[in-house]
């Protein structure tokens, strides 16, 4: 019974409800298709509406790294590179010129090149933007199609017209800015190929150090004019001095005995000065011997007697002469000695009996006291003149080198200076230095000690004079003047007289070197 009575009950709210839905339906085919709202049964969704986003481009800046002991600006000498030029990691950007040295300048990234922060001839800072660099440039293919934009969604053919309308009525996107084209640099067979700047036809390109460009636009030169006697070209002074020797030399034009001379009208001459402005060599002098003036130097002079050791060098150099000696593969044979080795040596040995002298001096910020800092190795500079200025290139841990290793590394020295190719650490870390001016001209100076040293030596211009020997006999003797510069702040005059006598003995004994070997 009461199962009866259910039953009758659900079939009539199913009636109804059919009833319900059947008229629902006939007023919505009256009222034809309307816009869909939240509460509309649920129809196919919507499509969605995709756009494409902008490329990413990931550009680094590229900081110029410190390149040496105090230097916070660098000249760019030229540029290896271009904007829209692919570079690869360790690739060459640039060379700039440093107070102290010239060094090419690599990149840390792979990528293509965006934006050169200055021209050649400028100044840049350390620690600043130099160049940009996209390095998206070195993305794979599979990287490249997953960053490009997806393709608009066309809409289906079962798309309503409700959806169509609805379409209709969103606001109005603007179109997305055209992309720029990037042009990359040129490739061959998918090879990279180093774009660097080059000549247009019958440009020639000037290789010449900025020492160089500056003495040429003081002497009113055209370097394209000049012939390059340098390594791969490279211009050096002598060229530049050469070339206005010959300019001079030529003949004058014969004068037109009618026309009056200018040098017999008496004319008013007013003094004209030119301003010109500092090499970077000067540059660097400048700012050296104006931290020196802070130094308090006193001037110890002596006499050495070269007499024996130009006996000693005489015999070694017609051993040489036969065979020259090479100390190994990376080292050119040493054919010739010169006195400078000897005394270099003499200096180092001198160092181990009066260390002071191979020390500096710093001061606390803190607590603005001094001390001295002792050193173990004995790095000594030799002052060197070079078509690029006065250059002092360093000798690292004399006290293991003997003679011929000394005189070695000498003539590498000498070799990259003259070429304007010192690296920095062939300039850094000096602890007393040597200027030979002798070999110049002059007999007695006065150096300047230089930062973070407390000494240096001056080596005058050996003479021959009359002496007395044994016997009160008149022989001649060979005479050179030593002049010491010192800091007084720390060494005082006789610590100064001891040392310079301890050099004076060895080089008037040159034979006591071999008893100190190593």
């Amino acid at each position: 019974m009461f199962l009866n009575q259910s039953s009758r009950v659900v079939r009539q709210q199913w009636r109804l409800s059919s009833r319900r839905l059947s008229s629902l339906s006939q007023q919505h085919r009256a009222r034809g298709p309307t816009l869909r709202t939240p509460l509309s049964p649920p129809f196919a969704p919507p499509a969605r509406l995709f756009h494409a986003s902008r490329s990413l481009y990931v550009v680094k800046p590229v900081l110029l790294a410190d390149i040496g002991e105090g230097i916070v600006e660098c000249e760019i000498i030229q540029w290896f590179v271009e904007p829209g030029a692919r570079v690869e990691e360790f690739s060459p950007l640039c060379e700039v010129q440093s107070d102290k040295a010239s060094v090419e300048i690599t990149s840390r990234f792979a990528g293509v090149v965006k934006k050169l922060h200055y021209e050649a001839g400028e100044m840049a800072k350390v620690g600043k933007p130099f160049v940009d660099i996209d390095i998206q440039g070195n993305a794979k293919e599979a990287d490249l199609q997953a960053l490009a934009p997806a393709e608009p969604v066309t809409p289906t053919e079962p798309t309503t017209k409700i959806e169509n309308q609805m379409a209709a009525q969103l606001p109005k996107q603007p179109p997305p800015p055209p992309r720029s084209e990037h042009k990359p640099a040129p490739w061959s067979n998918g090879v990279y190929e180093h774009t660097s700047p080059k000549p247009q036809p019958g440009e020639k390109v000037i290789l010449a150090t900025p020492a160089v460009r500056y003495l040429a636009k003081e002497l009113n030169v055209d370097l394209l004019q000049v012939q390059g006697t340098g390594k791969e070209g490279r211009i050096l002074k002598e060229d530049v001095y050469k070339f206005v020797e010959q300019k001079n030399a030529r003949p004058a034009p014969t004068p037109n005995p009618f026309t009056p001379s200018s040098s017999t009208t008496p004319t008013s001459q007013q003094q004209q000065e030119t301003p010109m402005l500092l090499t970077r060599t000067q540059e660097m002098m400048f700012k050296t011997m104006t931290r020196s003036l802070s130094i308090p130097h006193f001037l110890y002079a002596d006499e050495v007697d070269f007499t024996s050791l130009v006996e000693l060098r005489s015999r070694l150099n017609k051993v040489l002469a036969k065979q020259p000696l090479s100390l190994d593969s990376a080292t050119h044979p040493v054919a010739k000695l010169s006195y400078l080795p000897f005394i270099i040596k003499a200096v180092s040995m001198a160092l181990y009996k009066y260390p002071i002298l191979n020390s500096r001096v710093d001061i606390d910020p803190a607590t603005s006291k001094p001390s001295l800092v002792l050193r173990s190795q004995h790095n000594i500079g030799i002052a060197m003149d070079t078509p690029h200025g006065l250059l002092v290139p360093v000798i690292k841990n004399v006290g293991s080198l003997n003679i011929l290793q000394i005189a070695a590394e000498l003539t590498r020295l000498q070799s990259l200076a003259t070429e304007g190719k010192l690296s920095v650490g062939d300039m850094s870390g000096g602890t007393i230095t040597v200027s030979n001016i002798g070999n110049i001209g002059g007999t007695y100076l006065s150096p300047v000690v230089v930062e973070k040293e407390v000494a240096i030596l001056g080596i005058g211009r050996m003479r021959t004079v009359p002496a007395f020997g044994e016997n009160d006999r008149v022989v001649k003797k060979e005479i050179c003047n030593f002049s010491w510069s010192a800091d007084h702040r720390v060494v005082d005059g006789a610590t100064m007289a001891r040392t310079a006598e301890v050099v004076r003995g060895i080089v008037e004994g040159p034979d006591v070197m071999v008893m100190h070997l190593r």
